[in-house]
């Protein structure tokens, strides 16, 4: 089965992935970090306990799924899943009762006991917000038809962090912009969107720290709007930033052509044949073959599936791969190694 990021979607030069998130907490309970040990394990049987009761009509939803008792894996399984978007590092660093119920192909997932009680996600390749919230919403009813959430008709459903107050929706794009980003336009573009709720953050969603000119762009409001208010909102910014990374992307090549087109075959020879390379290395010049490949610059029989790659070549999910601990070095020697073989041959244009 394939993974959604392995997935071809449509505008994948610019927009990698959607993801829609709603955050809820339970009115038995008091929010997760007042949890104690006993209830924040009760707080998980509760939900498994009504997922399986409805396990015929969630799987005609989201497809086969599972339980992964985070408090049982280990530190390496724990930051894969991190890295993959399955799970949030303060899920994996949780010392109480902690899960997350995830689907074969890792497009849906529950977090059992995060900042707050429960939170639901789904993500795909390319420009899904809405079918993502169609998806959400369903899980949703189907949880709370027997688990009553913490709502004030005021306020809406109530969080345990203010910024989550009243849809509880997090919807964010993560936008690949290699044109901005060199350019040094994305502080402005940062101090734009604001103004309109919405924020651009790195790709793991800390700080404004960019890896491979990958952005998470995401509402900053839940109080006061709708959920399709919000989405809109989202969508219709997100499309003025494809529309000012495209033109960026004409600008540099129609002025500098040559010093881009070097770049991207001297990023492929250095992936093609290094012995050793380190993540951050490995990233960026992912980021600027992807952009010869965008700029129609280089061409193979098939295009790799960079953010495939780029998820795979993670300290965490590379060892995975390896099946044990690795050191630095070890690390950077296996995953030149899987670049070198995962990189196909180029045509002659």
């Amino acid at each position: 089965m394939l993974k959604w990021y392995e997935e071809k979607s449509r505008q994948s030069d610019v927009v990698i992935s959607s993801r829609i998130r709603l955050a809820r907490n339970f009115a038995k309970y008091p929010f997760s970090p007042k949890l104690t040990f006993e209830q924040a394990e009760q707080l998980c049987e509760d939900v498994y306990s009504r997922l399986d009761e409805e396990k015929t009509t969630l799987e005609d939803i989201i497809g086969k799924y599972y339980y992964y008792d985070i408090t049982k894996a280990n530190e390496i399984e724990k930051e894969a899943l991190v890295e993959r978007h399955i799970i949030t590092k303060k899920l994996a660093q949780k010392k109480q009762h902690a899960a997350v119920v995830m689907t074969e192909d890792e497009s849906v997932s529950l977090m059992l006991n995060e900042d707050d009680h429960i939170r639901i996600q789904a993500i795909s390749g390319g420009l899904n917000l809405l079918p993502l919230l169609e998806k959400v919403n369903e899980i949703d009813n189907l949880i709370s038809d027997k688990l009553q959430y913490a709502f004030d008709d005021k306020l809406g459903y109530l969080t345990s962090s203010p910024t989550n107050v009243g849809t509880g929706l997090r919807a964010s794009i993560m936008l690949y912009l290699p044109a901005l980003g060199t350019s040094g336009k994305i502080e402005k573009l940062i101090d734009e969107v604001s103004k309109y709720g919405v924020s651009i953050r790195g790709v793991y969603g800390e700080g404004n720290k960019n890896i491979a000119y990958i952005y998470q762009v995401s509402n900053s409001k839940t109080l006061g709007m709708s959920e399709s208010d919000i989405i809109q909102n989202l969508i219709s910014i997100v499309d003025q930033i494809i529309k000012q990374e495209c033109r960026r992307r004409e600008y540099l090549l129609e002025t500098n052509f040559d010093k881009y087109e070097d770049q991207v075959y001297r990023s492929y020879g250095v992936l093609r044949y290094a012995k050793q390379i380190s993540t951050a290395d490995a990233m960026m010049l992912l980021a600027q073959i992807k952009f010869g490949y965008d700029s129609q610059m280089i061409e193979s029989e098939e295009a790799p599936s960079f953010y495939k790659l780029m998820m795979a070549i993670q300290p965490a999910n590379l060892q995975k791969m390896l099946g044990k601990n690795a050191g630095t070095k070890e690390r950077e020697r296996a995953r030149a190694k899987y670049l070198n073989e995962s990189l196909p041959e180029l045509l002659d244009l």
